[in-house]
């Protein structure tokens, strides 16, 4: 058994080495290759029928990219525990190829095609997508395919200025300009991305770093190609034509074509049109035509539409709907359509229109993101439907299909780029409904989710729309035109689908397909410039729609905020077991998020209510703040005590009041003055250098009472400092005070101790006065206040 591969390698940049190897693995299949970089392996495999199917029409190509997860040493974290159906992220990929490989094929051949690209081996710095159209190819290239050329994708980024092919997912982090480019060695096939606002110049030096690349892709695949052998390609069995048939249906039809397509009429009425042509060519033709003529008709009469209308366009510049070629068609658009989503929009334009809400979440409602290599969640999620009522269709509705997808995917990464950044406490959904549509409704939803992302109060510094153009060139004699706007039948007809969106400053996202050789960057700067005016012309009627975000969100909407902590915090709103967090979301009907993010916690706070959050948020920031002596704060009196009153002057924190700082006035005891439940103010006039507790004083802002003076006692004594210290100042540590206890006098003959010499208790002062000594004996939570104490 041989399993001695054939290899080809070359350097992607920087050093990176890719190998592209075949003869090992799935050898079975008619084209299977291995591509490598890094640690990340991708295996590419082609099968192809032998035959048509009969009857078969168009051609069945089948492109699906997959990840296995074990690639990346996990397993899937659904129910089944292995991978299901594709992902959004993977019918992304499986779009991009697709896209790319599917104008290689030649016209005629209909044989069932599938691709199937595999990542069994993930690298985490290594970004697959950019790699797997190379080895959707290369493995085109090494089998018997039929294919016309051999091509290759690659991204380019702007990081810090440069151009990198390839980057690493980190780098990727860091780009302002994140374009996927497909090419041959001559000609740009396929452009997707999304960029911060890029200049059109811009657009074009990075799809040319990017075919330089991709030359030297192609070189390497067509390297492989001969070390195995040139295998020949499979004959392609030339389809029945009759040119006398083509002529009779040319002569019969051209004119009333013409006719039809210079007349400026809708969608339908258009259709209808045409399809009255075809019933009287039948007519004309008669029911004696041969079995293998019947299905040119289709097809003759197909194609002579396409060339008349082509021919118009580029010869008389009038478009089917009798616009010229830049011209934007009417536009209608208005926001606060709907009354209870938090925002909506009513966008049309033309036969295309897009219903668009927002809807405003938590963290709760974040979408999770997973790949073999990442798992991360996303804030900002954009939905795009597409029911069969949008063109007049009966279809059975399943779930999105891979349009839904990719067109979503182009409105929502042009949106993300003026979106809040993290900090933005809310989770947002944007679906886009189509209700008519005739052109682009991917650009109408750009456009209907900025006007409704506005309207929501998102606060999105500016608005993006986008425009569909298309190109008409002909071959014969060089000629072309770009044309702004383009409906579906124009789209279906030209050489070039090209959407371009943005905002007044720049680009944000494009979607290329070419489906046309040799177009030139004359062209291509001309499709742009083109583009740009479209666009502008759209976003300031949006502008004159909504101007700006709305300052807050409806009243109906959900309140949230958000709150920057430092970590070490984060544990005292939670509390013990999650009691402190649980008790603020009971009594403020909130809910609160806190994530660990660095060095911070972001705490998020989601109400119904804004009562509610206001309530919530004062609590959080209690408990995070640091009080400061001198400040005066609003006081809660928790507890009585004789000797004072503990009072909660900031969330979670307690302080005593002592009864000696609640008055001017000479308080015996508390009862009449303060009550539980009592809000008072209280300054904070110091905190203990030793316990750190903290001293209050409700007097100090009170007006002093008239000829008030301070009792000279008090004055004299100072700071007394701690009991043992005290001891020793007074001079009665146990030597001091006779040593035993009986030293102390003894008991006469009832019980009673000997007061000895200290005399009378008239001659000893009142007993109140002894209620006023500080004292060294506090509560955790108050501040250093001395309890009573008695003398011995």
């Amino acid at each position: 058994m041989n399993l001695t591969p054939v290899s080809v390698k070359f350097d992607i940049g920087d050093g990176r080495i890719v190998t592209i190897e075949t003869g090992k693995l799935a050898r079975q299949a008619d084209g299977a290759v291995t591509v490598r970089l890094g640690n990340a392996i991708l295996l590419a495999t082609v099968v192809a029928a032998k035959e048509p199917k009969p009857g078969q029409s168009f051609f069945p190509l089948t492109v699906d990219y997959t990840e296995k997860f074990a690639s990346a040493g996990r397993i899937p974290g659904s129910f089944f525990k292995r991978e299901g159906r594709l992902s959004d992220y993977e019918v992304l990929i499986s779009r991009l190829i697709d896209r790319a490989l599917r104008p290689l094929f030649p016209d005629d051949y209909l044989c069932e095609v599938q691709v199937l690209v595999t990542l069994i081996s993930s690298d985490p710095e290594v970004m697959p997508d950019a790699l797997a159209c190379l080895a959707a190819s290369a493995a085109l290239a090494v089998s018997d395919v039929p294919i016309q050329e051999i091509i290759s994708e690659v991204r380019v980024a702007r990081i810090d200025g440069q151009y990198v092919i390839n980057p690493s997912r980190s780098q990727l982090a860091t780009a302002d300009m994140d374009f996927i480019i497909g090419a041959t060695e001559k000609n740009i096939m396929m452009v997707e991305g999304e960029s911060k606002q890029c200049q059109e110049e811009d657009l074009i030096t990075a799809i040319e770093a990017a075919h330089a690349a991709i030359r030297i892709q192609v070189k390497a695949q067509q390297e492989l190609h001969a070390l195995i052998g040139s295998p020949a390609k499979r004959a392609i069995e030339a389809p029945h034509k009759n040119e006398e048939l083509k002529a009779k249906i040319e002569a019969f039809a051209k004119d009333k074509i013409y006719q039809v397509a210079k007349s400026a009429l809708s969608k339908h009425d258009r259709s209808d049109a045409f399809s009255k042509i075809g019933d009287e060519l039948k007519t004309f033709l008669g029911e004696e035509l041969p079995e293998e003529d019947q299905p040119l008709v289709k097809e003759y009469l197909h194609d002579l539409e396409k060339e008349v209308v082509r021919n118009m366009i580029l010869d008389d510049n009038v478009r089917l709907d009798g616009r010229s070629l830049d011209q934007v068609r009417p536009l209608a658009m208005e926001v606060d359509y709907l009354p209870s989503p938090h925002g909506a929009a009513l966008f049309t334009r033309g036969e295309t229109q897009s219903l668009t809400t927002v809807t405003l979440g938590t963290n709760d409602d974040e979408l999770l993101i997973e790949s073999a290599a990442t798992s991360a969640y996303s804030k900002f999620i954009l939905h795009y439907n597409f029911p069969p009522f949008s063109t007049g269709e009966v279809k059975p509705m399943r779930g999105p299909g891979r349009r839904e997808v990719g067109h979503g995917n182009l409105a929502m990464r042009s949106l993300k780029q003026m979106m809040p950044g993290n900090d933005y406490a809310y989770t947002v959904r944007v679906v886009s409904d189509i209700l008519e549509s005739n052109g682009s409704s991917s650009m109408a939803t750009v456009c209907a989710g900025s006007l409704a992302l506005m309207d929501a109060g998102v606060p999105i510094p500016k608005h993006v729309s986008g425009v569909a153009m298309g190109l008409i060139a002909r071959a014969s004699d060089g000629k072309w035109a770009v044309l702004t706007d383009i409906l579906g039948d124009e789209d279906h007809l030209g050489d070039m689908d090209f959407k371009v969106t943005g905002t007044r400053d720049g680009i944000c996202g494009i979607q290329m397909d070419i489906k046309v050789d040799g177009l030139s960057m004359d062209v291509m700067r001309a499709a742009l410039a083109q583009a740009k005016r479209g666009r502008l012309h759209i976003i300031e009627q949006m502008y004159a729609c909504i101007s700006e975000a709305r300052p807050e969100p409806k009243p109906h909407a959900p309140r949230m905020e958000k709150l920057i902590i430092d970590r070490e915090f984060i544990g005292a709103v939670i509390g013990p077991g999650g009691k402190i967090i649980q008790e603020i979301q009971r009594t403020t009907g909130t809910t609160i998020n806190i994530e660990e993010v660095g060095e911070t916690g972001e705490v998020s706070v989601f109400s119904a209510q804004a009562e509610g959050l206001q309530k919530a948020m004062a609590w959080i920031k209690g408990i995070v703040a640091v009080p400061e002596v001198g400040e005066t704060y609003e006081a809660t009196v928790k507890s009585i005590m004789p000797y004072g009153a503990f009072v909660e002057f900031m969330p979670g924190k307690q302080g005593l009041l002592h009864i000696s700082e609640v008055s001017w006035k000479r308080l015996d005891d508390l009862e009449g003055v303060l009550n539980e439940g009592d809000v008072i103010k209280v300054k904070l006039v110091g905190t203990d250098p030793k316990t750190g507790k903290f001293k209050l004083s409700r007097k100090v802002l009170l007006p002093k009472p008239e000829g008030y003076v301070e009792r000279e006692e008090r004055e004299d004594r100072g700071d007394r400092g701690g009991r043992g210290d005290r001891r020793d100042d007074r001079g009665r540590g146990r030597d001091d005070r006779g040593g035993r206890r009986d030293d102390r006098g003894g008991r006469d003959d009832r019980g009673f101790r000997d007061r000895g010499d200290r005399g009378p208790r008239e001659d000893r002062g009142p007993r109140e006065d002894r209620f006023n000594r500080p004292s060294d004996t506090t509560q955790d939570s108050g501040p250093v206040f001395d309890s009573p104490s008695f003398d011995e």
